[in-house]
């Protein structure tokens, strides 16, 4: 493999609708970032969590710094990970600003739990993260929040909410599982594979 010098490629600049129309293609689990203690709270959907390490439980978030939740985190020092399960699509446009909601007034309508650092948790998401903050780095729009889990609540569901091509799309695991056996290959040994 060659590998051009830095100094010998052409920059051409991607714009931003460019960029974000190419990461439309990235299938990305809907969860909800918690933020705030008691009557002071706020929240946000994203698609933007990983783990960072299993050896601690880490995640990691990324989060516009313009975003409400924002300085909360960095205030508090700590935020809350509701990954959703495929029936909380109203939940996830509560908290995507969806109908003008803010702050307090996006709960409503769902079941909270206050967690150990007093961020509230989501009952029913599929695994809801306590966690405190271990980092910020600011780059360009967004922070990158790295948070040390705390707690962890898990509910047995199996069907996830995700986001794709702009859309909420429900992933069964059964159900998808059944539709993908429907439709494979054959097994090894029939017509010649």
């Amino acid at each position: 493999m060659n590998v051009v010098p830095r100094d010998l490629m052409t920059e051409i600049p991607v714009s931003s609708a460019d960029f974000r129309g190419a990461m439309r293609h990235l299938t990305g689990g809907v969860s909800v970032i918690t933020a705030g203690r008691g009557k002071d709270i706020t929240g946000m959907t994203v698609t933007s969590v990983t783990s960072l390490s299993v050896e601690p439980p880490t995640l990691l978030v990324s989060i516009n710094r313009d975003a409400s939740s924002f300085p909360l985190i960095r205030r508090i020092g700590a935020f809350g990970v509701n990954i959703l399960n495929a029936d909380q699509l109203d939940v996830a446009e509560r908290f995507a600003g969806r109908g003008g909601l803010k702050g307090p007034d996006r709960f409503a309508g769902s079941q909270w739990v206050t967690a150990v650092s007093g961020v509230p948790l989501l009952v029913g998401a599929l695994s809801a993260f306590d966690c405190e903050v271990e980092e910020i780095v600011e780059r360009h729009s967004h922070g990158i929040v790295i948070g040390r889990v705390r707690d962890i609540r898990s509910s047995t569901r199996n069907a996830a909410l995700a986001y794709w091509h702009g859309q909420y799309v429900a992933v069964d695991q059964d159900e998808d599982a059944a539709r993908l056996a429907d439709v494979s290959l054959p097994a090894r040994g029939r017509r010649g594979i």
